[in-house]
């Protein structure tokens, strides 16, 4: 039996009758369904039961205006991951700021043009599959991932990095405040793939690696355990290694000499560098930099 499939939901939010008319009109046109919403309370009203995979929001409306009504929104779990497009008359760069600050990932100058907009929302519409897909295979995986806004806000996180932070219904706002300060400050810095930072949060010595930009103003990082333990695992599984070898190059690739390894870990410098050996022979690499290298990809990439 062939199974139909659903088509793309958009939420279309506007207090202009003729501009919801003309939208609906071309979204049902380029095969979209769209629902409509007069004012921000309706449009959070309707997406709390019907969520939809997009919204197109109008920037100026009486009473909650769009700037409101999208901030609103992304403090929902269950849709904070919605992509919001913007439509406005405005051009000013500080109004443009405003939307994307509020959690929007586009805006749109009005007229609409109906075309671009279709453009526009398919590609949008893309972006957030391909997220949806990642989250869900980090989900799968085990991945003690997650990731904010440009100002630190979370905008998604696996079970196990909600688990670590100890984010549960009771304590919400704390834990996810004070995390937020700690990453609009390290970003203000503007960190590097790989780059790691101590985040001494209450009850727990964790430490975060910055993944990189996942898209616009949005930014992804593993939590790690400030003992590396997690990660000497990952590089044991991964890249076939022993617990001893693995440690190696974990501390190979953060900079460190043999001799210092050796006082780290308590062996002799000898040792060492038998297990290095065995570390290059098993990864098919000559030199500490390649091997460095590796451990890094698998470390950033996994």
């Amino acid at each position: 039996m062939t199974s139909i499939q659903r088509k793309d939901l958009i939420l279309v939010v506007d207090d202009s009758a003729d501009s919801l008319g003309m939208i609906h009109h071309a979204l049902e046109q380029a095969g979209l369904t769209a629902l409509v919403a007069m004012s921000g309370a309706q449009a959070i009203s309707i997406a709390e039961k019907m969520t939809p995979d997009l919204i197109l929001m109008d920037a100026l409306m009486p009473s909650m205006d769009g700037f409101e009504t999208c901030r609103f929104l992304k403090l929902h779990s269950d849709l904070a991951g919605v992509p919001v497009i913007f439509m406005t008359g405005l051009s000013d760069t500080e109004d443009v700021v405003r939307g994307l600050d509020a959690g929007g990932v586009d805006y749109m100058t009005k007229p609409i043009r109906p075309k671009e907009l279709v453009a526009r929302i398919r590609v949008h519409l893309n972006n957030a599959r391909l997220a949806h897909s990642a989250h869900t295979a980090l989900d799968k995986l085990g991945q003690v991932s997650f990731s904010t806004d440009t100002q630190g806000r979370w905008l998604w996180g696996t079970p196990q990095a909600e688990e670590w932070i100890n984010i549960t219904e009771e304590n919400l706002i704390n834990p996810r405040k004070e995390l937020a300060e700690y990453i609009q400050r390290w970003l203000t810095r503007l960190p590097q793939t790989g780059d790691q930072l101590a985040l001494p949060l209450p009850n727990n010595a964790l430490r975060l690696r910055y993944l990189g930009e996942s898209s616009s103003n949005e930014h992804l990082f593993r939590l790690l355990h400030q003992d590396g333990d997690s990660e000497s695992l990952l590089l044991q599984s991964q890249l076939r290694l022993t617990n001893r070898e693995s440690q190696v190059l974990l501390w190979i690739a953060q900079g460190k000499t043999n001799r210092e390894i050796g006082q780290i870990l308590e062996l002799s410098p000898r040792t060492v560098n038998k297990h290095l050996e065995q570390v290059f022979r098993k990864l098919g690499v000559e030199n500490r930099t390649s091997a460095a290298a590796m451990a890094f990809q698998c470390l950033t990439n996994t």
